[in-house]
């Protein structure tokens, strides 16, 4: 069953859309590990410039890997918001993940984005320990 969603970067404009694989257990499993790695690394090299663009594309390249098979049509990178995304995650500076639910008011106008969404706060994570940049 094809489940859309969105993954949405603090600090970057760009929106993730994925067509299908966006249910809140799978995606976890494929994103807690990958933000683990990745900042992970980032605290390794100390390097901070340009974190929500490394962090977008890197997600892509992961999501592509991991959900696309041999179909690379159910992912792209957008400035909308798709009236279809069942689920969105916000992954936040903090390093905090927040997964949200659509709701009718998204359908009608998902212009608004999480404005218009239910939290689902025990699907809520933290990846690693926040370093000071």
């Amino acid at each position: 069953m094809a489940i859309p969603c969105h993954i949405i970067v603090e600090g970057n404009p760009a929106i993730i859309y994925a067509s299908r694989n966006g249910a809140p257990d799978k995606v976890r499993r494929i994103l807690q590990p990958f933000l683990e790695k990745f900042w992970q690394e980032r605290e390794t090299s100390g390097e901070y410039r340009d974190t929500p663009e490394c962090l977008l594309a890197q997600v892509v390249v992961r999501f592509g890997f991991e959900i696309c098979e041999d179909d690379f049509s159910n992912l792209r990178v957008g400035l909308n918001y798709a009236p279809d995304a069942e689920y969105l995650y916000h992954i936040a500076g903090d390093r905090t993940v927040s997964v949200w639910q659509a709701t009718e008011a998204y359908r009608q106008n998902p212009a608004l984005g999480l404005a218009v969404c239910q939290p689902l706060t025990e699907e809520v994570y933290r990846v690693a320990s926040p370093a000071a940049p």
